[in-house]
């Protein structure tokens, strides 16, 4: 691929929705201003929560380059990120995570990517912040998807891949215009149950829209997620790993379990195997957390399982679905 092409112009867009998260939003539009290839826009979508609207209207009161948006669809991270899409100018759209901060290449190395113009979608490396300060003894890296990172077994590079994982991920204006926006009642709903995979549904519903449309995974568009102390236990980690599970049977009921499941198939019968050999030889060589490790892959697999069962039976039910509308607006150019 050649290098990037310096009149493409970037939206970034951050959905908030605590005022908790204060002195992270602030950090996560920071690095984005620092970014070495600058964004045209920062776009901060609030999600329902009026109080953290105004407190951010007059944060940046003097900034030209960053907005505040409320939310104008239903409570969620999926509408939030349509009312984003929709209000922004940029010929592509960056997503980051409200408790991120991106590395100063980041929006450089999305660019790069876009330089072929069959790649519709690029997404990042996203490397967890632990809030205790180092991981988990227990907690297997192959299951870092559960606090929203990187996982093992992704492959290294810059390679093709089925779909971008939401909190660091870029697409053209055009994949929006070919797929219609993300699908709510799938993903995040503020403190609910932590559910997602409405990434990627949109990508497996893109690649069905432009079937010669290439998504892209770049390990060197690097942001660095925080991780609350919460989520380092393992009640969460099983909570995370159901609700995967339900998120999966809705994705498999939409677009069919061939490609719903594609990956997750290599997943689970390669990189997790891999994983819990892994931790077996540690325990043999007393090395710390061995054991948990390759516990709490098989408690994950069995937990998701669970999940995708009961969420495929409520589908079948009626009990569960979503819903996809087109992104209206978009000031191109």
């Amino acid at each position: 691929m050649s290098g990037p092409d310096a009149s493409l112009t970037v939206s970034v867009v951050i959905c908030v929705y605590t005022e908790d998260r204060w002195e992270d939003i602030l950090a996560a539009v920071a690095s984005v201003r620092a970014q070495s290839r600058p964004a045209r826009e920062t776009l901060l979508v609030v999600d329902h929560n009026e109080a953290l609207r105004e407190r951010l209207l007059k944060e940046y009161k003097e900034r030209e380059d960053v907005r505040v948006l409320a939310n104008a669809g239903p409570r969620g991270l999926s509408a939030g990120r349509n009312t984003g899409i929709a209000a922004s100018r940029g010929e592509v759209i960056a997503f980051l995570d409200d408790d991120a901060v991106a590395e100063r290449d980041w929006l450089r190395h999305f660019a790069e990517g876009y330089a072929d113009p069959a790649v519709i979608a690029v997404g990042g490396r996203t490397v967890p912040i632990w809030a205790s300060g180092r991981r988990p003894v227990w907690f297997p890296e192959e299951f870092d998807w559960v606090v929203g990172c990187t996982y093992r077994g992704l492959p290294p590079g810059r390679v093709r891949v089925r779909n971008v994982l939401g909190g660091n991920a870029s697409f053209r204006r055009e994949a929006f215009d070919a797929a219609g926006g993300f699908a709510t009642g799938i993903g995040r709903d503020g403190d609910k149950r932590p559910l997602g995979c409405e990434e990627t549904e949109l990508c497996i519903r893109l690649s069905r829209a432009r079937p010669d449309a290439v998504l892209l995974i770049d390990d060197r568009a690097v942001i660095h997620h925080r991780v609350p102390e919460v989520r380092e236990h393992f009640a969460y980690f099983r909570a995370r790993a159901y609700a995967e599970g339900l998120s999966k049977a809705l994705v498999a009921r939409s677009v069919g379990a061939d490609k719903g499941l594609e990956s997750e198939r290599r997943y689970a019968t390669r990189v997790l195997p891999a994983g819990v050999l892994r931790g077996l030889r540690d325990a043999v060589l007393a090395r710390p957390g061995g054991a948990g490790r390759a516990g709490a892959i098989v408690a994950g697999v069995l937990t998701a399982a669970g999940g995708y069962a009961v969420g495929s039976v409520r589908a079948r039910r009626g009990g569960a679905s979503f819903s996809v509308a087109p992104v209206e607006g978009g000031a191109h150019g």
